[in-house]
């Protein structure tokens, strides 16, 4: 076979995912691997795509290799698959799967994107390796390797792999329409960050309703309008400096203009399946704070124009990002159906978040991401100092191995429940006991509602 590998890596060479492919051109010297830095010369693509059309039309399998980036794949890789879309070739009947490196930080997403552009482009999906970054040093991550590998000749030998299935959602564009502008109240600072660059485009009348019936005045920050000299290097320069190796000011805007907030309002059109190249561009960049929930307690909220019920997978990165960041998500609002009333509610939802402090307690998206960060920043604490630094501050070093004192209560329940005898003597003891410190709580409230 001809395998395309598309390197979304901005390291190009140096990325730590491409060893995975190398390892697998060694082990399978019958195919023919070639390999497109799409990630690092994502610029020169821009202008010139023929080299990358040339390979893609000329492959019998196409394999994505990237790190993943803030729920996703590189921004870079986000740009080359929308150039890929942009050129109309055609990749239909393509076989197509990936490779992926990161700690397991919602790997799951990133995979999913990729899937999903992939089967928009006509591809023969076959499931991914999602690996460790340090996986391929080890005999078992070599294993895994070349069993992914030997799975994706297989399928591709018996034809079985995954196709678009037909949309089961009939979007139709709701309007926003206009109203006249409420008074304003003083005291809070509201941003809506978004990277539209049509007026006369609905997600433009969508920020215009939501700026007009909000109970604050809102200031924007149009992404598109700033100067970002490109995405995220993964150099991990900002790691001990806390500064980015670009000289754009990206870093100090972020933190004086938008991370100063009270709230933020994300506004963005769907595209591939995501908020957009631009926006993951944003995001990426956002990693000068490193792993450190700097706005932690900031409710957010999004106004959105496009077919948002039928991606799943984008409504996921948006809850889990809120839930790990620890932002209150106030709403998304829109313009599938009754567009005005949404935007309306988002309106008043984040209005009662900022007005009351509301918080909410993480679910498993957000507990379980900050465990791996957890565990990521304190094996690297030697190098992501400032991560460190915040980590220890905000108390996020909950290691369950140094609660001593209910491991060793968790050892007698475990005795008693293995006694078969001692059990029956207990009744209903035990749930009892359980319960006991919440009888205690009430019996104090209801003392203190009678003094």
């Amino acid at each position: 076979m001809k395998i395309t590998v598309i390197n979304g890596s901005p390291k190009g060479q140096y990325s730590i995912t491409l060893q995975t492919v190398h390892y697998l051109e060694r082990k399978y010297p019958e195919h023919e691997f070639r390999i497109l830095n799409a990630g690092q010369k994502i610029k020169a693509l821009e202008k010139n795509f023929d080299e990358a059309e040339e390979l893609l039309t000329s492959s019998d399998a196409v394999i994505f290799s990237y790190p993943v980036y803030t729920f996703l794949a590189p921004s870079q890789l986000h740009k080359f698959i929308e150039l890929v879309k942009q050129s109309g070739v055609d990749l239909s009947g393509i076989y197509a799967t990936q490779i992926s490196t990161s700690k397991h930080f919602y790997d799951v997403t990133a995979h999913k994107y990729i899937e999903e552009n992939a089967l928009d482009m006509g591809m023969r999906y076959i499931r991914g390796l999602s690996a460790d970054m340090e996986d391929l040093l080890t005999e078992k991550g070599k294993t895994e390797a070349e069993k992914f590998f030997d799975r994706f000749l297989w399928s591709v030998s018996e034809g079985i792999y995954e196709t678009k299935a037909p949309s089961l959602s009939n979007y139709t564009q709701t309007p926003a329409t206009s109203v006249d502008v409420t008074d304003k109240k003083s005291g809070k600072d509201i941003v809506i960050i978004t990277d539209n660059t049509d007026p006369e485009s609905n997600l433009a009348a969508m920020i215009d309703r939501f700026r007009a019936v909000f109970g604050y005045e809102t200031r924007i920050v149009n992404i598109s309008e700033y100067p970002i000299a490109g995405g995220c290097l993964g150099c991990f320069r900002c790691a001990v400096s806390e500064k980015c190796v670009y000289k754009d000011g990206f870093d100090t805007f972020l933190r004086e203009k938008i991370q100063t907030a009270d709230a933020i309002v994300y506004a963005f059109t769907i595209s591939d399946h995501s908020m957009g190249a631009r926006f993951k561009m944003y995001d990426d960049r956002n990693f000068c704070n490193g792993h450190r929930t700097v706005t932690v307690g900031m409710p957010v909220g999004y106004l959105v124009s496009g077919n948002y019920s039928a991606e799943n997978n984008l409504r996921t990165v948006i809850e889990a990002r809120a839930e790990t960041g620890g932002n209150f998500l106030s709403g998304v609002a829109t313009d599938e159906r009754d567009t005005d009333s949404q935007i309306d509610a988002l309106a008043k939802s984040l209005s009662f978040a900022l007005e009351t402090a509301h918080t909410a307690p993480q679910n498993f998206w957000g507990v379980g991401g900050m465990k791996i960060f957890r565990d990521l920043i304190y094996q690297m604490r030697g190098m992501m100092r400032a991560d460190h630094k915040f980590y220890k501050k905000q108390g996020i070093y909950d290691f369950p191995q140094k609660k001593r004192l209910t491991s060793m209560k968790m050892y007698l329940v475990g005795m008693l429940l293995s006694n078969e005898k001692v059990l029956s003597k207990m009744g209903n003891a035990m749930n009892e006991g359980m319960i006991a410190p919440y009888k205690k709580m009430f019996e104090k409230m209801d003392k203190e509602k009678k003094q």
